[in-house]
């Protein structure tokens, strides 16, 4: 009689995409190949004089009450970024290792589970590979998804990645990241079809993958640019209402913030055609919007579909599968909690 597979209480994934920080240097567009022309990006507070413009409770809209209110200013102070006078342009640059054993769980306690696991994971690998996974992550490194902000209204765009190999770049391709759609998944020319094997690789073991990361952002001279803003949880410890990130004193941007742009990949769900690519969470979630995209009651959540997979052997559309494969590369922790 064979055992009852149920979901462990212990159920643990590291993450298979581990980028570093990203730290923001700055220079001139034509020194691009010049690493010693770039110098760090300096992160100082300005102190402003703003003026009330919040929406105005019913009471508070008497014209001699908002009078009184606009004669005291809405002081604050806060950190910004910019380029220097002489520089035009945003050089963003980070590593990026990618690591075998999608699928694996890094803790899990209960064996009858994980052999199903297992073997669930290799059936997925040796039908799909992980072409298509590592097409889509490739994607977002060549059209330079990881600067945000950054990438708004630049007049040019250029990203590097280097395959680093004993500490020196034995390989590097270069994309124009204007012309590649932030909409589009599709992995078109040869230098992106071989970023897409090196990736696959590394996911699949077969080799060792660390990638360097630049990305040039032709900006104009003085303009300001956007390193990640810290979530100050002590609102006491700081008389700023915005405090930027920095890595010893260089402006820089979170590694979950380049790991959250590299890994939106996800156009399997309902909706997909109009809002386009979404990070890969469990219910698809997007904080900015305040919204879920992959609701349990629509069974298109990634607990429902694993359950489905592994404890009822109703095996999901291979674009689900992706998904799926996806969330365990994304890592986190997934028991079944009492």
């Amino acid at each position: 009689m064979s055992d009852k597979i149920t979901t462990p209480s212990v159920l643990a994934f590291e993450r298979k995409l581990d980028p570093s920080d990203a730290v923001l240097h700055a220079g001139s567009w034509e020194e691009r190949a010049n690493p010693a022309a770039w110098s760090p990006v300096a992160i100082h507070p300005k102190s402003v004089r703003g003026t009330i413009s919040n929406r105005l409770k019913t009471k508070d809209q008497d014209p001699s009450k908002l009078d009184a209110a606009i004669e005291s200013p809405n002081l604050q102070t806060v950190d910004v970024a910019t380029l220097p006078a002489g520089a035009d342009t945003l050089r963003v640059q980070f590593t990026l290792r990618v690591l075998a054993g999608a699928g694996t769980p890094s803790a899990c306690n209960n064996a009858v589970y994980q052999a199903k696991l297992l073997s669930t994971v290799r059936g997925y690998v040796q039908a799909n590979g992980f072409t298509e996974l590592a097409r889509r992550y490739a994607a977002n490194l060549a059209n330079g998804r990881f600067l945000w902000r950054n990438r708004v209204g630049a007049e040019m765009v250029e990203v590097r990645v280097d395959r680093l190999q004993n500490g020196q770049a034995t390989k590097s391709w270069n994309f124009d990241a204007l012309s590649h759609d932030l909409r589009a998944m599709a992995a078109a020319g040869n230098e992106l079809q071989e970023l897409t094997q090196v990736v696959a690789g590394g996911l699949e073991g077969t080799e060792h993958v660390l990638l360097q990361v630049s990305a040039f952002v032709r900006l104009g001279a003085g303009q300001e640019v956007f390193p990640s803003q810290e979530l100050i949880l002590d609102k006491g410890s700081t008389r700023k209402s915005k405090t930027l990130y920095d890595v010893q004193n260089v402006a820089a941007i979170h590694s979950q913030k380049i790991g959250n742009a590299i890994r939106s990949i996800d156009t399997w769900y309902e909706g997909a055609q109009e809002l386009g690519p979404i990070a890969v969470e469990p219910y698809g979630s997007v904080t900015t919007q305040g919204k879920a995209y992959r609701q349990p009651k629509q069974k298109q959540d990634f607990y429902t579909l694993l359950d489905n997979w592994l404890l009822k052997d109703q095996v999901p559309p291979v674009e689900q599968q992706h998904f799926v494969m996806a969330v365990l590369i994304r890592g986190g922790v997934f028991g079944d909690a009492s």
